[in-house]
């Protein structure tokens, strides 16, 4: 009854009009669950715009894990239980939603808990997708590209990183260059997207971090995005920070999610985002495919030398050589889970993987622990960006070569309660 009695509540507060859903109160038990875990373990809420007295509650009285791990179980049972034919089309979704959400809950916590999975098991109860690894010799010819397109003496990392290091954006320009990516980034996403009119971000630069760049979503269509400058930020990383973390990226599927589902449908679960959980499988590879998205072909190299590459005092004749080099280095990004899972499931030791990101990923020896230090952290997640990315590109080119098109299929994918496994083949 308590759960009835404050779903129908959380109805009122977002303003949904609906009736009633059987699947009401398992909702509501999932967010608490989601809150509680989040006090157990650090940075497992990636977001939460719910009632405040729900976070108060779970930050006083978190039950322990081992409890978390049966309330998880139980609520599943319970979604299993209630029949597909006696909902709606949309709590159908929502069900196959929930459950994928749960099953991800289920298996965090037994990570909490301590049990050790392979990689690709991680990887499949997380994010709901099992990935298949490559060998990294599948990656030698396009490191061999890679090298005839930089030519030289000494190591290719070496040489790769020190024509990178020509295109650094000087620190007293990184701000403005990123706010004039964001803008842009933002403007060709609203021509396609309508956003909700309050919507608004501050952006932030700060240091000891292993991740590049992080959008907190606040609620109410607010979001604080961050950008990491432990290590020299290049200019290529002003348009991937832009679109990833703003438009179309986390920024835009926060709002849309909120104003579609948490506040128009009343769907409770979508006040919490549980960061491991196939939610962020969709985010991370529509934030990704939306770079291209927003600037197909040449239209990005295009916009930085025209736009950001003065802003950050840099030659603009230099960018379409160093955007080829960047679509080979793309190309690379499947190295990177290879890599994860042979560290995280004990086949290689750390100076082995470092000296692997080095080699596969064609990066320093600084900027390979900084991507190690990120697959310490936070483990199979990993696969949400070069997998994530490809299986949302090959979706949205199923939409065919026109633009209205891919955006429309983009809206799908990032304002419903979309699953990895509804991404088209």
């Amino acid at each position: 009854m308590r759960f009835l009695l404050l779903a129908a509540a959380m109805l009122l507060a977002v303003g949904a009009k609906r009736a009633p859903s059987p699947l009401d109160g398992i909702a509501e038990a999932y967010v608490h669950l989601s809150l509680e875990a989040g006090e157990r373990e650090p940075g497992y809420v990636d977001a939460y715009y719910g009632p405040d007295d729900w976070a108060a509650e779970a930050k006083a009285k978190p039950r322990a894990v081992a409890d978390l791990r049966t309330e998880a179980a139980r609520l599943s049972r319970e979604l299993t239980a209630v029949a597909p034919g006696r909902l709606s089309a949309e709590d159908r979704q929502r069900r196959q939603f929930l459950l994928a959400q749960l099953k991800a809950a289920e298996t965090r916590l037994a990570m909490m808990a301590g049990v050790k999975f392979a990689f690709v098991d991680e990887a499949q109860g997380l994010f709901g997708i099992r990935p298949t690894l490559n060998p990294l010799a599948a990656y030698d010819p396009i490191v061999a590209k890679v090298a005839a397109l930089v030519p030289g003496e000494g190591p290719l990392w070496q040489r790769v990183d020190a024509w990178q290091n020509r295109f650094v954006i000087p620190a007293d320009r990184l701000e403005p260059v990123m706010r004039a990516s964001i803008a842009e980034c933002r403007a060709r996403s609203a021509a396609h997207i309508a956003m909700p009119q309050q919507e608004r971000f501050e952006l932030e630069l700060v240091k000891g971090k292993s991740w590049s760049g992080y959008n907190w979503y606040k609620g109410d269509a607010h979001s604080l995005i961050q950008v990491n400058t432990d290590l020299p930020v290049r200019i290529d990383r002003a348009v991937d920070l832009g679109c990833h973390e703003g438009y179309p990226g986390h920024h835009l599927l926060n709002m849309l999610l909120e104003r579609n589902l948490a506040r128009a449908r009343g769907w409770v679960e979508f006040t919490v985002y549980p960061l491991f959980s196939p939610q962020s499988f969709i985010a991370e590879g529509s934030a990704n495919a939306g770079i291209e998205l927003a600037f197909p072909g040449a239209e990005r190299a295009a916009f930085e030398a025209k736009t950001l590459y003065p802003i950050a005092g840099l030659d603009p004749a230099t960018a379409k050589d160093y955007d080829q080099l960047l679509t080979l280095l793309h190309q690379l990004a499947g190295a990177r889970m290879t890599i994860a899972a042979d560290y995280l499931d004990g086949k290689i030791d750390r100076n082995k993987a470092l000296d692997l990101i080095q080699a596969y990923q064609l990066v320093s020896r600084e900027r390979a622990e900084q991507s190690l230090r990120f697959t310490e952290q936070y483990r199979s997640y990993v696969i949400n960006y070069g997998l994530g990315q490809d299986m949302v590109t090959r979706d949205l080119d199923r939409s065919g070569a026109d633009a209205a098109a891919r955006w429309k299929r983009m809206e799908q994918i990032i304002s419903q309660p979309f699953l990895p496994t509804e991404l088209r083949r």
